[in-house]
């Protein structure tokens, strides 16, 4: 299997399998640390870095933090884009296709000044809101499953016997 050039391999899906799901700490530290890992790589702007610090603040774990972080830093903030735009602007009230049209032409005639502007937050807004929204959703699921996928892994490989030879 290839990704963005990288070869994955049985034995590389296996490594991260080991590193993920055999992490020496709890089901719940290592769930966070890969729901807040995912919440910072969706929202635009702060990524790895800020999962990591995020992490240490929460004392969760920091390897999963990364591990989020990185599967879905930048190429699904923009799969995101439209539905964030949509959702910030439903919930300001505010017609969704004239934000992203706004956007659209505040971003093919870029300049720095209009950063300034105060209608821009008119525009900014809806998406933070919505990226927001969209990030802690996407964080929330990845925690949910991830602490059931873990707990399931643990209590399986517990209770399995082990008969004398």
């Amino acid at each position: 299997m290839k990704i963005s050039g990288l070869r994955l391999t049985r034995g590389s899906l296996n490594l991260l399998y080991q590193k993920l799901f055999r992490i020496n700490d709890t089901a719940h530290k290592v769930a966070a640390g890969l729901g807040i890992g995912v919440f910072c790589g969706i929202m635009p702007g702060i990524g790895l870095i800020a999962a990591l610090f995020l992490a240490w603040l929460l004392r969760v774990n920091r390897a999963a933090a990364i591990l989020g972080s990185l599967a879905t830093n930048t190429w699904l903030s923009i799969v995101t884009f439209l539905l964030s735009v949509k959702l910030g602007s439903v919930i300001m009230g505010l017609d969704w296709q004239a934000v992203r049209s706004d956007w659209l032409r505040f971003l093919s005639e870029f300049r720095w000044l209009n950063l300034f502007n105060v209608s821009i937050l008119r525009i900014i807004l809806p998406l933070i809101i919505g990226y927001l929204v969209v990030s802690f959703f996407l964080g929330l699921v990845t925690y949910l499953s991830a602490l059931i996928i873990l707990i399931t892994l643990r209590y399986a490989n517990k209770s399995r016997i082990k008969l004398p030879r």
